[in-house]
Parts: C-alpha cells; structure tokens; sequence
C-alpha cells in the first residue's frame, strides 16, 4: 500500500491534492466517495477525522488537513526541487503563496457567498442579493486576467504549473462551471487558463484517477 492516502470527496477541492501529486510523482491511493445529500458521507468523516471537510492527506500515520495546507505540506516535503514552490527567501516563493492563499481566502470566500445565498436565503430578492455578491467575484476574475497577461507564460508563475495554479484551477473551475457571479461576463484569458491547466498531463491523470467532476 502506498503511504500517502488521499480521502477524496466528489466535487470538491480534493482535485488539488490529486493533480499536485501527480504532478510531484508520488504514488498515493485514492479512497473516493460521492456526496449524500450534498454532503460528505458520514463513514467517510469518522475514518479521516478533523472536520469533516475534503480533501483529507494521510501520510504515513500523519493526518493533514485543509487543501491550501496539504499544498506547502507536499510541496515542503517531495519537492526537492522546489519545482511548484521556490525555497524560502527566494521572492518567488511569495508570488506563487500569494495565490495558494488568494484561491481561499478570496476567490472561493467571494464566490461561495453566492453558492449560499442560493441554497439558503429564504425571503427578498436572491437576484439582488446574487448582483451585489457579484461585484467581488468580478473584480477578482478582473485582476486574474491582468495578472496572467503578465505571467510570460500559461500559468499564473510562467510556463509551468506551480502550487498557485494547483490551488487556483479548482476556484476557477468552480467559479465559471457554476455562473458565482459571472452572468453576463467573459474572461477569455481566464478561461484559456483553465483550458491550460485541463490539458496537463499530471491534471488529466489526477481526473482520471478520482473520476473528478463538478
């Protein structure tokens, strides 16, 4: 058995684990579970523990937690390199962490303010409420485009994936796939990015692997 074990929740940010080990080439298995009632089940919580939220990283006998975590944690460990995330000190490093932040604490906080508003705003007007949420949403997607016409390459950091990009796929993906405050936009360098990072290899192995779907 592999030491790394990956709890893989459907439709969820889990892909960024897949496709960054992939990317590193490091065996893993993959324990998979589609959602009950939008949600994770509940077998599947007690094994991985912690919150109850996915992806999940088990290597060895040690549990990490939180996506954007597992990303430093793989990358500290297997890339020797430093090929997805430059050593400390070198101003790359911060480029690309700046991201790996920016999917979570801006991209996917702006857009699931969305999300929830639909599930769960009972009276008013959601249509209002969805326009005001969206104004957020279209000033990250703004900035994205800006800063991936100044990255020289494909990807946020160049030519080559990084952690920045492992992190922002999922956010992008999530964001256009599910319209969070895009209606009636485009962003075509946003979405020639997201058409980049589905073309990888190690992306397509991680998608085939888990069976990744939104």
């Amino acid at each position: 058995m592999p030491p790394i074990i990956l709890y893989f929740l459907q439709a969820s940010r889990s892909i960024r684990s897949a496709w960054l080990l992939e990317e590193l080439e490091v065996e893993y298995e993959v324990k998979a579970a589609e959602r009950e009632n939008q949600k994770a089940p509940q077998s599947m919580k007690d094994e991985a523990g912690g919150l109850g939220k996915f992806p999940v990283l088990k290597d060895g006998e040690t549990f990490i937690y939180e996506s954007g975590n597992i990303t430093e944690y793989l990358c500290d460990k297997y890339d020797t390199e430093h090929r997805l995330l430059p050593p400390v000190g070198d101003p790359k490093r911060y480029q690309v962490l700046q991201w790996v932040h920016a999917a979570e604490a801006t991209y996917m906080l702006h857009c699931l303010a969305i999300l929830y508003a639909r599930w769960n705003q009972k009276g008013g007007d959601v249509a209002a409420t969805e326009a005001g949420l969206a104004v957020n949403v279209q000033k990250d997607l703004d900035y994205l485009a800006t800063e991936l016409g100044k990255s020289g390459g494909k990807f946020l950091v160049g030519d080559s994936p990084t952690a920045a990009d492992v992190m922002m796929e999922f956010s992008v993906d999530f964001i256009l796939t599910r319209e969070l405050g895009t209606k009636g936009k485009e962003w075509e360098r946003v979405e020639q990015y997201r058409r980049d990072c589905h073309k990888t290899a190690s992306w397509q192995k991680a998608q085939k692997k888990t069976g990744h779907r939104l």
